[in-house]
């Protein structure tokens, strides 16, 4: 029986290390991710033989986190298929690369069935060019943040700190009212509970972030965190939509902080999209270098006992 327990910032010491012998790129291999989006998803977490095991209980119920940080594949996935044959379903395991499929088919062949969860990939960009936005495709996002710097000249980024983090809670609740009807937090969808949750814990959870001003006012905020090997994780990311330019400017102010201070950080991942239209052609625009691609499986041979 594994012994699954909720996730607390006071486990990040034991689940970091556990990801940093895996130096995953993918998102849902972040502490962060793990505490903030916990309401969505009904995370528990435990170790079991030096691997991160994760089961989800909320939207993606029934189902687990491919695990990694040990060596012994063959004997976790054996234990987490007898916990989900408990719960009278099939192991499902979520999150799976080509590479973990590749170790699956190793050891397992044949016995997992495998689809495409194209709503989860994640979307990777090589810092220099997120940084300097050079090339031709990147030419429309240089012309907003010339808008933005010609209607602003007296704009600043800062990072946030204990004495701006609630003008960010503040710009956050004017963002929702104006974007999604917000009236009061039970009104929040899945994404605004995440932030607030990492941002109640922003010091726990050893997070970053920057805001942007125009006029003395925040008009943008972002947040992020490192991942273990040359990845750096953006959580968040809000702007006033009517301020031109306010999006590509934090982006690019905060990708520049983030390559001064991590430099062993080769590409910023930007998350998934959810499946979501808008969220989906805003990273495009970007045209990412690198897609963490993402599947499910099913094990075929393990029945229901």
């Amino acid at each position: 029986m594994i012994d699954f327990k909720t996730p607390e910032p006071s486990d990040r010491s034991w689940v970091n290390d556990c990801l940093e012998r895996a130096k995953e790129r993918g998102c849902e291999y972040n502490f962060i991710n793990l505490v903030a989006w916990q309401q969505e998803y009904k995370q528990v977490c435990a170790q079991v033989d030096g691997f991160f095991v994760e089961r989800l209980c909320g939207s993606l119920g029934g189902s687990y986190l491919f695990p990694v940080g040990g060596t012994d594949l063959e004997g976790v996935v054996g234990k987490l298929t007898e916990d989900a044959n408990a719960q009278g379903q099939p192991l499902r395991l979520i999150c799976v690369t080509p590479d973990h499929i590749k170790e699956l088919e190793a050891r397992f062949p044949g016995e997992f069935e495998y689809t495409t969860d194209r709503f989860g990939f994640d979307y990777l960009y090589e810092i220099d060019r997120l940084a300097d936005l050079n090339g031709k495709k990147l030419h429309a996002k240089r012309n907003h943040i010339n808008s933005f710097q010609q209607e602003y000249p007296d704009w600043t980024f800062e990072l946030i700190t204990p004495e701006n983090l609630p003008e960010c809670m503040e710009m956050d609740e004017q963002w929702y009212r104006l974007n999604r009807g917000y009236d009061g937090d039970e009104t929040l969808g899945a994404e605004g509970i995440a932030l607030r949750t990492a941002m109640q814990h922003y010091y726990e959870l050893g997070l970053d972030g920057g805001l942007l001003r125009a006029g003395g006012r925040v008009v943008a905020f972002t947040v992020g965190s490192a991942m273990f090997g040359d990845t750096y994780d953006v959580h968040f990311e809000k702007a006033f939509s009517d301020v031109r330019g306010a999006y590509a400017m934090i982006n690019r102010e905060f990708v520049r902080w983030i390559r001064e201070h991590y430099p062993q950080v080769r590409y910023i991942n930007r998350e998934d999209d959810m499946g979501v239209e808008g969220l989906r052609k805003a990273k495009e625009s970007y045209y990412p270098d690198l897609m963490v691609e993402k599947h499910s499986a099913i094990r075929k041979s393990e029945g229901l006992k």
